[in-house]
């Protein structure tokens, strides 16, 4: 796979060179005050191995979606503040609207080594989602060196992530390194028996992930209301149930394909389903994979459960995205909470592939037993979708 041989940040020289580094330090706010550290502290490897190895270390982030221009309440403050208790070393934060600007400047030229200093959210400029070249150089002219350890924005190509690899040598961080050897080995050569499973809503989402799969998985579990499209597509009745009418056609091909490669296709074979779409709605598990007219699902029931959990329980290698219901309602959140735990039992290695599994894996506590959870939502999905990711695909190979 071509994103494995890139340089890590170990592979070069860093001693008494400025590196600007790409970290994802997007981390969810109230009333101003940081809610979830954990991306802060996923970039502490880099940051310190960096610190230690006496480079001047310029660091980089977005944060939220401002208008593209500067906005207080996306400003990086808060971060640089918990950067500083996190390394123990003061963290400057550069206080300029335009990002690469007068403070940016003198902050950077008067560093020592293992100095840290802060850029203001990259998304403050206009150009910066659209991979504007001239702010990539501005970005660029503060470094030696570029470090790209955003893998939660892997996915895009910015400034910050791409353009400015064609202006400085470039390397790979370790949380990108930790992301790409670990999800690559499971997809490239994994220990079998290899299950995925997939939730969601919608089959839209993860159509590319689905026919990457194929290619690779002994098993794959489908749940989420991303099943009810599927179950239309056999035919079983479901309800009020959410479907994606058009892509039931889609849902046939893909069951055909997975009979082709004598892959085993599992279904919910039982539901949570409920009158309208809120908790205190009437509710009860179905007997059977059917669902009664008036009814939606809203989680896989007590039987699927049973069913997925012996198939994982003989899995070496386990990837999940995506719950198994509407995670949002504890009463319907009980597959997904119950996969999480089926895995975290297992001795597989188990990858969980971002955005709503990996909340409720870290939720439930279940975070320490699993091998890998994944950084980046889009990112990762892409990534298993067999796309090559633009934040990696530019930094320079061994």
């Amino acid at each position: 796979m071509s994103m494995l041989n890139k340089k890590a940040v170990n592979d070069i020289d860093v001693k008494g060179k400025k590196v600007i580094v790409r970290c994802d330090f997007n981390v969810p706010m109230k009333n101003g005050e940081i809610t979830d550290d954990r991306r802060i502290k996923g970039a502490l490897e880099t940051i310190n191995y960096l610190t230690e190895n006496k480079a001047k270390v310029i660091l980089m982030s977005h944060l939220g979606r401002p208008d593209k221009k500067y906005e207080p309440e996306f400003s990086l403050a808060p971060v640089a503040k918990r950067l500083s208790e996190l390394t123990g070393k003061e963290v400057k934060l550069a206080q300029d609207e335009a990002v690469v600007g007068e403070n940016a400047k003198a902050l950077t030229a008067s560093m020592n080594e293992g100095d840290i200093v802060l850029l203001e959210n990259v998304r403050f400029v206009k150009g910066e989602t659209k991979n504007d070249l001239d702010f990539a150089k501005e970005l660029a002219s503060l470094a030696d060196v570029f470090v790209n350890d955003a893998f939660g924005t892997a996915h895009r190509a910015h400034s910050s992530t791409a353009g400015i690899a064609n202006y400085l040598p470039s390397a790979m961080g370790f949380l990108i390194e930790k992301e790409i050897s670990i999800m690559g080995k499971a997809l490239e050569a994994p220990e079998r028996p290899f299950v995925a499973i997939l939730g969601g809503a919608k089959v839209s989402d993860k159509i590319s992930v689905i026919e990457n799969m194929m290619d690779k998985v002994d098993t794959l579990i489908i749940g989420g209301a991303m099943a009810y499209t599927f179950k239309k597509a056999l035919n079983v009745p479901v309800g009020s149930s959410r479907v994606e009418d058009d892509k039931v056609e889609l849902a046939k091909d893909l069951l055909e394909k997975a009979k082709q490669k004598g892959i085993k296709l599992l279904l919910p074979i039982d539901h949570m389903v409920a009158k309208e779409f809120n908790e205190t709605s009437e509710s009860f598990a179905t007997d059977t994979e059917e669902i009664p007219e008036g009814f939606m699902g809203l989680d896989i029931g007590p039987k699927t459960i049973k069913l997925f959990e012996d198939e994982i329980k003989q899995a070496k290698t386990v990837i999940w995205n995506g719950p198994m219901g509407v995670f949002e309602m504890p009463k319907f959140a009980v597959g997904t909470k119950s996969l999480a735990e089926i895995i975290a039992n297992t001795d597989a290695v188990s990858i969980i592939g971002g955005g709503d599994s990996a909340a409720a894996v870290e939720q439930l506590g279940f975070a320490d037993k699993m091998t890998h959870i994944s950084t980046g939502g889009g990112a990762s999905l892409e990534f298993l979708e067999g796309k090559i990711l633009p934040g990696i695909d530019v930094l320079e190979s061994k």
